[in-house]
């Protein structure tokens, strides 16, 4: 069944040309064999999204424990709805979130929209609120599932929903208000109530797992329109329906300061959260909600940002904390999941990052992830009551023939002698010297990379290549001043540290310093391309997919989402746009350049890549560039990724001057 009947607007679907792919591309480029993992809340049924052929997917139900009772009950084809998660609100129905990008107003766009359907695949309804032609205007979000309401049998959720107001002329029962508010949705009827009045300087609103609402986010706009530059956290205590203050948190570009709240426990009648603590770094609080307004430091620590909860059950409820140092760890405050961590480490000794991903109502069945930097990750079902664990799925299922490589955490100094963390990767069975080598900084720049598995990075080193991963300044999770204002507007200090990295992997005797490449995906390609203009001799090959090219173009992208200040903030000024943006300066490079870009990217325009190309052009330099259709930012489609992989891999043994694989 494909999912036509969405009311969303038109987009012709492109083909994408054919193109000849080697085994190891097609098995590491291939998108995950499952990629959401849900349990009923009787804990008798999964249901997964897994791939199709391309870049289509289809929900599938488990029968646990009978693998002839599995069921397809959901399909899509990708062009242009893409599932992205499911839940099950009763044990025989399921709520799934489907995405698409579309064009509205001339400018392409995200959406989502709900969709329920029950185990058996009949009774197929869309559950967001459905638009009319009476509307001013378009509802992007189809609302996120903010309470799953226990076990009701009728199927009720809570979801927050975008109003927006109708026409009146002729009419008297126009829908007259304006903004975020929270609806209650009985998901096999479709009847629905407002249970919070829309706002419109509501943000968004966090729920106590047993259908109360007790966290209100608002977000005021500037004089101009703009969202403004501080959040305000409103709370209720039990019983009342007044909002209270709770904090104020303001934002600077991509830094915030003070108390940002995440999750409600209703039997501590508490409120989790992040903020910073004197120590610089990001901590873990909790404040009361009974009118005390208790603080308290739940976790913290001095060399990282500790941001992420873990949270279990149907009521998402806060179990323990997670960072990341030279790779993840966490902590646990409830005794008997902390004695259940121990317990699966040491079942599962080769895979230690492990995670839970969904429980039963009752928390008796756990489904988990585990992985590692050499395995991609298998799902498992853990039932506390027989102690079994029992495999779902392998997330990489056609890596299992190949041999992968150990990812090394590292460290480097800069040329300023500030240690700069990193990940090495090494081809299976080197010795580690005189390699081929290829520097791989992240995207974001707002974000970091970790140590466990990464397809990019093994692919390369499969084929033989050194790869290093490094966590430049820039990098979010070491705190705000490793943050530094962002890798563009500070962009100086994050490619000069990835450009030390390359030197690094020269000086170690790594990499032959005739034999060095970068690589990069969106901040990612962008840095690949910037090092070239700092140094133009220190790379042999540049291949960048989806990167940012001009900095200033990147900014008019996002103006009409952005204030002034805050695009100021993040990219900076004028100077820095023109310093700081690779396509302003084609005439520097010396290397041969390859770019990958889907054609429908809504995170990066594909004309940053084309721009960059045609300068590279008229200044007679070596360039290539590689269009894919009717694809975003992710690349998420399986023939895409394995011929990128395989034409990246040729270009840079050309660049290179490598032998041909065998």
């Amino acid at each position: 069944m494909q999912l036509k009947f969405l009311n969303f607007l038109p987009l012709i679907a492109l083909a994408m040309p054919a193109q000849a792919q080697s085994d190891a591309a097609k098995a590491f480029g291939a998108r995950p064999a499952v990629s959401s993992v849900s349990i009923s809340p009787d804990g008798t049924s999964l249901a997964m999204i897994e791939p199709t052929a391309g870049r289509g997917s289809v929900v599938s139900v488990l029968r646990i424990g009978s693998a002839e009772e599995r069921r397809q009950v959901l399909a899509s084809d990708a062009n242009p709805d893409n599932l992205t998660s499911c839940g099950w609100p009763t044990n025989d129905r399921i709520l799934c979130n489907v995405y698409r990008i579309s064009t509205v107003f001339g400018q392409r766009t995200g959406e989502t929209r709900m969709l329920g359907v029950n185990a058996d695949g009949s009774n197929i309804r869309m559950v967001s609120a459905r638009q009319g032609d009476t509307q001013l205007g378009i509802a992007l979000g189809g609302g996120r599932i903010l309470d799953w309401m226990g076990e009701r049998e009728d199927g009720t959720v809570l979801m927050d929903r975008y109003y927006v107001p109708e026409q009146t002329t002729g009419r008297m029962t126009a829908q007259r208000r304006q903004g975020l508010g929270v609806d209650r949705v009985n998901t096999r009827n479709l009847s629905r109530s407002m249970v919070e009045v829309p706002r419109g300087d509501a943000f968004s609103y966090i729920a106590d797992g047993h259908g109360t609402v007790r966290i209100m986010v608002t977000r005021p706009t500037t004089s101009m329109g703009y969202g403004g530059h501080r959040y305000e956290y409103f709370y209720r205590k039990k019983g009342s329906r007044d909002w209270l203050p709770l904090s104020s948190q303001s934002v600077s570009g991509i830094e915030a300061k003070g108390f940002q709240a995440e999750a409600v426990d209703s039997d501590l009648d508490v409120v989790y959260g992040i903020d910073d603590t004197p120590n610089g770094r990001a901590g873990v609080y909790r404040i009361s909600l009974d009118g005390s307004m208790r603080k308290e430091l739940v976790y913290d620590r001095a060399d990282v940002d500790v941001t992420d909860l873990i949270q279990i059950g149907r009521q998402h409820r806060v179990v323990g904390v997670s960072w990341a140092t030279d790779r993840r760890y966490s902590t646990f405050f409830d005794p008997e999941l902390k004695k259940l961590a121990a317990a699966l480490g040491k079942a599962l000794p080769n895979a230690p990052l492990v995670s839970f991903v969904d429980a039963s109502a009752d928390e008796q069945k756990l489904v988990l992830y585990a992985g590692s930097d050499i395995d991609a990750g298998r799902y498992y079902l853990f039932d506390k009551a027989t102690k079994q664990l029992g495999e779902i799925m392998a997330i990489k299922p056609g890596l299992d023939k190949y041999k992968l490589s150990p990812v090394k955490p590292v460290g480097f100094p800069a040329s300023d002698g500030q240690m700069i963390p990193g990940y090495l990767t090494l081809p299976p069975g080197s010795n580690g010297k005189g390699l081929p080598a290829i520097v791989m900084p992240h995207g974001g720049p707002w974000w970091r990379d970790e140590w466990g598995f990464d397809w990019l990075a093994q692919f390369f080193a499969h084929q033989g290549y050194a790869v290093f991963q490094p966590n430049f300044r820039g990098s979010t999770g070491f705190g705000t001043d490793w943050l530094g204002g962002s890798g563009f507007k500070s962009w100086q200090k994050s490619i000069g540290d990835i450009n030390d990295a390359g030197r690094w992997l020269v000086s170690q005797g790594i990499a032959d310093r005739s034999k060095l490449a970068i690589l990069g995906w969106s901040y990612g390609g962008y840095a690949a391309l910037q090092s070239a203009v700092v140094d133009p001799q220190l790379y042999k090959a540049i291949v960048a997919i989806a990167p940012v090219t001009d900095i200033g173009d990147l900014q008019q992208e996002w103006k009409s989402d952005l204030s002034p200040a805050s695009l100021a903030a993040m990219f900076g000024d004028s100077a820095i746009a023109q310093s700081g943006s690779p396509a302003r300066h084609a005439d520097a490079f010396v290397a041969p350049v390859l770019l990958f870009h889907g054609d429908i990217d809504r995170n990066v325009s594909i004309a940053e890549s084309r721009s960059m190309a045609s300068r590279l052009k008229g200044k007679g330099k070596s360039v290539e560039l590689v269009e894919y259709r009717n694809l975003d930012h992710q690349l998420n489609d399986s023939d895409a990724r394995a011929q990128m992989l395989d034409r990246a891999d040729h270009f840079l043994r050309s660049a290179l001057k490598l032998p041909p694989t065998q």
